[in-house]
């Protein structure tokens, strides 16, 4: 029997799908992210100057600007303290790639749960607070469903905006890094969301894809003080723009998320 035009279209949109969710053929000789928005192409000129870049502005060596960003860090006793020392930092290259101004977090200083997303974006660069574009207003929305609005933290890992929106690179991430984990230690929260592939492998030091990562709790821990916590990646929001069907397999994330604070008390 042959196939109907509807049975292919079907068939062709599935595939598209799992195609841009990021899975392979098992013969690939290397699996492909697919999980990140593309930049349109007038930005990949931007991406490719930019992406190369790891020498931190201000005078420092990367390895003393992980040192300045310990030292700041570690003197920040509340998470307004931290903010101002983000904000007072000058060792992240991203400073001097067009980025406005710092973008540290937004939500409950005494939340649950820590969220930890990319980098800023355009919108997040102008208003100086993480997720506050169309990526964030539905992650607003799906937290506002799943009960969790105002036990949240927002923050990314990396604090300025990236030109051309591309992902921050591993160096970049690695010089804010002791920012992010300060605020995992000041705010000690019973779990942590990790939003995409970048701050999924940043936070929990992996080479592993979202795909296969996403609703598998991993335990983080910081290496000083023996602080840990469960981390559950999943899906950035920004992927659920594009594929809203997605959406279901986030939201199944949410809900685990909320029964393990339930069953945390």
């Amino acid at each position: 029997m042959n196939a109907q035009p509807h049975d292919i279209a079907a068939v062709e949109s599935l595939l598209a799908f799992w195609r841009d969710a990021g899975v392979d053929a098992c013969y690939g000789d290397a699996p492909v992210d697919h999980t990140h928005l593309a930049p349109p192409p007038a930005l990949k000129a931007v991406q490719k100057a930019t992406a190369s870049v790891v020498a931190p502005i201000g005078g420092y060596t990367p390895e003393e600007a992980v040192a300045e960003a310990r030292r700041l860090a570690a003197g920040a006793a509340t998470l307004q303290d931290l903010a101002a020392a983000v904000a007072a930092f000058e060792g992240c290259s991203l400073r001097g790639m067009g980025a406005t101004q710092s973008v540290f977090g937004r939500g409950d200083p005494n939340a649950q749960v820590l969220v930890i997303g990319e980098g800023p974006g355009a919108d997040e660069d102008r208003t100086g607070q993480p997720f506050v574009g169309t990526a964030g207003k539905l992650l607003d929305r799906m937290l506002a469903a799943a009960g969790l609005t105002d036990k949240v933290f927002i923050t990314n890992t990396v604090f300025w905006r990236p030109p051309g929106n591309r992902t921050p690179t591993p160096q970049e991430q690695a010089v804010c890094a002791p920012f992010v984990e300060r605020t995992f230690a000041l705010l000690q929260p019973k779990a942590v969301l990790l939003l995409g592939a970048a701050s999924a492998k940043a936070v929990l030091q992996t080479e592993d894809g979202i795909m296969k990562l996403r609703g598998q709790w991993r335990e983080w821990r910081l290496a000083e003080g023996g602080l840990s916590a469960p981390a559950l990646p999943t899906l950035h929001p920004a992927f659920l723009l594009r594929q809203p069907q997605a959406k279901r397999q986030v939201w199944a994330d949410l809900l685990a998320l909320s029964a393990r604070l339930d069953g945390a008390g």
